[in-house]
């Protein structure tokens, strides 16, 4: 029996690899222009028009307390959708996919708890680097939350 595998999106940010499920993803872009949203939170860096819909984009190292950088020629947006809803993830850079067996991920470790343990889906160990599985659910709810950003703008 073929073992089961699951196929993702790899991309790096600060260093480290992450993977989001390619069925969540509906294509990778560079990043061209974005246009500033006046009061949103310090990670939503504006919108951006991508084949013919305006499209909220995240920096994903702002949103998880990294350090912003300048973008560069690596720099990709990854545009996620769940349900109805579209946001393209700002990262360092985009360009593997790949299939991982399922019996080689394993749930976060409990010591990262709190707000980045809820980004976490899981952890693969793919053979000698680290990846984390991004939750793209969790990412997706966080910037919905109407007190996050009543809470930003005072």
């Amino acid at each position: 029996m073929p073992e089961e595998r699951e196929h993702y999106i790899l991309f790096k940010l600060v260093g480290t690899t992450y993977a989001v499920k390619s069925n969540d993803v509906q294509q990778m872009e560079m990043v061209e222009h974005i246009t500033p949203v006046p009061n949103a939170p310090s990670f939503v860096e504006g919108l951006v028009f991508l084949r013919g819909e305006v499209i909220p984009a995240i920096n994903l190292r702002a949103r998880f307390g990294f350090e912003k950088v300048e973008y560069d020629i690596k720099t990709r947006i990854i545009v996620v959708q769940r349900g109805s809803r579209k946001v393209g993830l700002i990262v360092d850079n985009a360009r593997e996919f790949i299939s991982i067996p399922k019996d080689a991920i394993t749930p976060p470790p409990e010591a990262i708890s709190g707000l980045s343990g809820k980004y976490l889906e899981g952890v693969a160990t793919l053979e000698d680097t680290l990846v984390l599985i991004l939750n793209i659910d969790e990412v997706l709810k966080l910037t919905d939350n109407k007190k996050l950003f009543e809470h930003e703008n005072r």
